[in-house]
C-alpha cells in the first residue's frame, strides 16, 4: 500500500494473521476487528476482511473493497465499511454494496470512521443506531438474519446500485487512493 497513506511500518492482521502495511486507516480497521471478536462475540471464521466487490458500469469495471463481511447461518448478514471523516457521505455507497455483494439484500450495513458508527437496516435504508457499541453482536445479528427476507435484488436495481457505488467510490475517489482498482 502506498498512495496517500503514511506507512508507519508493518502490522499483523488480527483476523487472518497476514502482514499488512501499518497505516492510520489500517489501525482503525484492526480496532474494529478486535471489537467484533473480543466484544461482539464473532469468531474470526465469521469475518471476511478486505473482500473485493467487482462493480461494472457499462464498459467500466473496478474492484471496491468491503472492509468486513460477516457471514452467519450460511448467508452474509452484515457488511462494515470503514472510511475516515463524515459518516453520512458513506451511507449510500454502503447501501449499494449491501445490494451488490450477494444476490440478495444483506440485512445490515455499517459505516464507521473508527470512532463512531452508523448501523443501517439495509432493506429500509434507515439508520437504526449510532456508535461503535451499537454494532450488532453475534447473538443480535443471528436474530436479524433469522427474521430477514433476503429479498432478491432485481437486475435493474442492481444496475442502478452499481452506478451509485461506482460514482461514489471510483469516480469520486482520490487519484492516489490505491485501495480502489480500476479494471477498465
Amino acid at each position: 500500500m502506498g498512495g496517500h497513506h503514511l506507512i508507519l511500518g508493518a502490522l499483523v492482521d488480527f483476523i487472518t494473521g497476514e502482514t499488512l502495511a501499518d497505516t492510520h486507516d489500517e489501525r482503525y480497521r484492526q480496532k474494529i476487528a478486535r471489537l467484533l471478536v473480543n466484544v461482539k462475540g464473532y469468531s474470526k471464521a465469521d469475518i471476511e476482511p478486505r473482500r473485493k466487490l467487482l462493480v461494472k458500469v457499462e464498459d467500466k469495471k473496478a474492484l471496491v473493497p468491503i472492509d468486513f463481511v460477516i457471514r452467519l447461518s450460511g448467508r452474509i448478514g452484515m457488511i462494515i465499511r470503514y472510511g475516515p471523516g463524515s459518516l453520512v457521505t458513506r451511507q449510500r455507497p454502503a447501501l449499494a454494496a449491501s445490494r451488490l455483494l450477494a444476490p440478495y439484500q444483506i440485512p445490515v450495513a455499517v459505516v464507521t470512521n473508527g470512532e463512531d458508527a452508523e448501523i443501517i437496516a439495509a432493506s429500509s435504508s434507515q439508520v437504526i443506531s449510532q456508535s461503535l457499541k451499537s454494532i450488532p453482536a453475534k447473538s443480535e445479528l443471528l436474530k436479524i438474519v433469522a427474521g430477514a427476507q433476503f429479498r432478491r435484488i432485481p437486475s435493474r436495481q442492481a444496475e442502478m446500485e452499481a452506478r451509485i457505488l461506482y460514482a461514489y467510490e471510483v469516480d469520486g475517489s482520490c487519484p492516489c487512493d490505491d485501495t480502489i482498482c480500476k479494471l477498465g
